[in-house]
């Protein structure tokens, strides 16, 4: 799945090449994507992008009279290309501004394109996120009164995105690492000082993510085509059974909330 640097990845990379233009044709391949696909060629006519901002994993695409949101669900990718470009299996939606279009690939069809006319952030699948990782709102006092009371693995707390939005699970298992905490341990049982030390190992897992282009998975690649860097230097994610970089012991995988979860025994309590 496409995960936030992924997500902010394609947001950075589609938005110059759309901001400011007018949209000529739209093209509804799969009206049926996970929510069925608004009637966007109606919608859509004529407007021009205003903007094109990011919350949580939603890429939110502005006009004058709303805002297209989008989720890339488990394998979907947006990329700009020419209008003549023969479209493949799975090109589901495609906006059109003159020589150029934005188009919408997702082989499972778990993404979604929705609209609204008022305030996105407002929007049921948006009102009731967490704070966005990379911001001041979620630091380790906010991960602390949250953690306190929960006997929840902390992974699967930094995972909640009603606590922070997201940190999925290769930079949850990255930061854990970083942070040498057990990814099974209680929420309840981390310092605050540890929670701080957590809080500012995501930070810099996810910006490092971004500065690199995002994480390679199967089935992303990013707004042109290309693959991402980051997953070459990945600590745990992917390496059960490999020596630990730091310390050479084996790295163990467990299920945690139904994800799996490697971690070094030695290097995380």
């Amino acid at each position: 799945m496409p995960e936030l640097p992924e997500v902010e990845t394609t947001r950075r990379g589609i938005e110059p090449h759309i901001v400011g233009r007018r949209i000529n044709r739209v093209t509804i391949r799969q009206p049926r994507l996970r929510w069925p696909v608004p009637p966007l060629d109606k919608l859509l006519a004529g407007q021009r992008v205003k903007s094109v901002s990011r919350r949580a994993k939603y890429i939110l695409i502005e006009f004058a009279n709303g805002t297209l949101i989008v989720h890339l669900g488990m394998s979907g990718s947006l990329r700009i290309v020419n209008t003549n470009t023969p479209s493949r299996p799975h090109d589901h939606v495609e906006l059109c501004f003159g020589k150029q279009c934005l188009r919408l690939h997702d082989p499972r069809r778990f993404g979604a394109m929705l609209w609204t006319e008022g305030d996105p952030l407002k929007h049921p699948r948006l009102c009731d996120l967490g704070p966005e990782p990379l911001s001041n709102a979620f630091n380790g006092e906010s991960l602390y009164r949250i953690a306190k009371n929960r006997r929840a693995p902390i992974k699967s707390l930094i995972m909640d995105g009603k606590t922070v939005v997201g940190v999925g699970n290769i930079y949850a298992t990255e930061a854990l690492f970083a942070a040498g905490i057990h990814p099974q341990r209680a929420g309840n049982r981390v310092s605050l000082a540890r929670l701080e030390i957590l809080v500012d190992e995501i930070k810099k897992v996810l910006d490092h993510a971004i500065e690199r282009g995002g994480t390679t998975l199967r089935d992303f690649v990013n707004e042109t085509g290309t693959p991402g860097y980051f997953a070459q230097e990945l600590m745990v994610y992917g390496r059960a059974g490999e020596p630990c970089k730091l310390c050479g012991n084996q790295i163990k995988t467990r299920q945690i909330g139904q994800r799996a979860s490697a971690y070094c025994s030695v290097c995380q309590r």
